[in-house]
C-alpha cells in the first residue's frame, strides 16, 4: 500500500515537470528581435530531428538591403550572396538540460557564425538566444518572441 502511495505521489509531483519539459521544446515559429534596435527582423523556423534543433529564416521582416530579396552580403563560402529567406541560420544544437547547446548561429547581417545557446522562457513565450565566441560571457543574447 506504501508503494502505491509513493507511486502516486511522484506521478502528481512529476506530471507538472514533465508537462512542462515537453512544453519547453523551441520548435515552431518565432519572431527575431534584434537586440540592439528592438525591431523585429525575421520569422524564423525551429525543427528538431531526432534530438537536433535547427532553424532557417522564413520570412524577412526588416532589412538595410534594398529590393524585395536581400541576399546574405557578409556570409563567406556557399553562402555568400545566398537569399536570406530559407537560409539556415542555426544548427547541430542538442538538448542539455533546460537549454540547448553544442551548435552555431549564423548572423546574416555580419556574416558571422558563433557558438550558440538557446532556452526556452517565459512557459514558452521567449526564446533566449545567446551567440559568443569561445565563453558564454563574451557573447550577446537576442529575446525572440513565438508566433502562435
Amino acid at each position: 500500500m506504501r508503494r502505491i502511495a509513493l507511486f502516486l505521489l511522484l506521478a502528481v509531483v512529476c506530471a507538472p515537470l514533465m508537462a512542462q519539459n515537453q512544453a519547453a521544446s523551441p520548435a515552431g515559429r518565432w519572431k527575431t528581435i534584434d537586440d540592439a534596435t528592438g525591431h523585429a527582423k525575421a520569422i524564423v523556423v525551429l525543427t528538431e530531428q531526432n534530438g537536433v534543433l535547427s532553424g532557417s529564416i522564413e520570412r524577412v521582416l526588416e532589412t538595410d538591403q534594398p529590393g524585395p530579396n536581400p541576399v546574405c552580403l557578409k556570409c563567406e563560402g556557399e553562402l555568400k550572396n545566398r537569399p536570406l529567406a530559407g537560409l539556415r541560420i542555426l544548427w547541430k544544437m542538442k538538448r542539455d538540460g533546460n537549454q540547448w547547446t553544442g551548435g552555431q548561429i549564423l548572423d546574416p547581417h555580419s556574416g558571422k557564425i558563433y557558438r550558440c545557446i538557446i532556452a526556452v522562457a517565459d512557459g514558452g513565450k521567449t526564446l533566449k538566444v545567446r551567440g559568443f565566441i569561445g565563453v558564454a560571457l563574451l557573447g550577446r543574447t537576442q529575446l525572440w518572441q513565438r508566433i502562435d
